[in-house]
């Protein structure tokens, strides 16, 4: 619970959020299907641990509730638990440059830099955009796509980030959105990008993994630095 806040507080402080919208959620069960997730239309730097909501992947009256979440959260979400057990935990977010290549044409993450170079055959693409995710076959196209991956790019729409941990996915949804800024930026200049051949793409995605533990450390140093300005997302 805590840790989950944690990135919602993270997330509005890298303004990645959309108003009341996006949502986040984190296994609590053994086979995934019963989650946590933020309540419905409640401001991201305003949530805490305990206003977190537990709901269950395979109850079909979760959205009859009093305090049912936001329908796409659940569309998104309960596909993602119920599909997909290995993704314990799934964050779902507008985030601007990532949303920008989302609109594009071409929305590959070509890589240019170390940073997209980590994404290289390693981010799904859903290019299927459906409208607003309420529906559930729309949540259960995007599982779907996701696999084995741990990140989606959702061409029309944002991106979604899914690791065992909050933490893995919290720095990955970081390190994807900054890869998105550096190409984004890149092509503004109008010049040719110099794009990596496959070999080396490949082995500096590879190195990433040597930075495992940096992850951790990641999220850790940003929940200092909560607990020191917005202690209330613990509570």
């Amino acid at each position: 619970r805590i840790d989950l806040a944690a990135a919602l507080r993270l997330a509005a402080r890298n303004d990645w959020h959309e108003g009341v919208a996006n949502h986040f959620s984190a296994a609590v069960s053994a086979d995934g299907k019963q989650f946590l997730v933020n309540p419905r239309w409640r401001h991201f730097s305003r949530v805490k641990a305990s206003d977190l909501l537990l709901v269950d992947a395979d109850d079909p009256e979760t959205m009859k509730r009093a305090d049912a979440p936001d329908p796409s959260a659940w569309s998104i979400h309960s596909a993602i638990h119920r599909r997909l057990p290995q993704a314990r935990v799934a964050l779902h977010l507008h985030p601007p440059y990532a949303t920008t290549l989302a609109c594009l044409e071409d929305p590959v993450i070509y890589p240019v830099d170390q940073v997209t170079a980590r994404f290289f055959r390693r981010i799904a693409y859903d290019l299927d955009f459906g409208g607003i995710a309420t529906q559930e076959a729309e949540g259960e196209r995007i599982a779907a796509a996701i696999g084995n991956h741990r990140q989606v790019l959702m061409g029309n729409h944002g991106v979604t980030t899914v690791a065992p941990t909050v933490a893995e996915a919290f720095d990955a949804m970081y390190h994807l959105e900054r890869a998105a800024r550096q190409l984004v930026l890149a092509y503004q200049t109008g010049r040719p990008l110099a794009v990596m051949d496959d070999d080396l793409a490949e082995a500096t995605a590879a190195e990433w993994e040597v930075y495992r533990e940096a992850e951790f450390a990641h999220f850790e140093e940003m929940k200092h630095i909560l607990d020191e300005e917005e202690p209330s997302y613990a509570e």
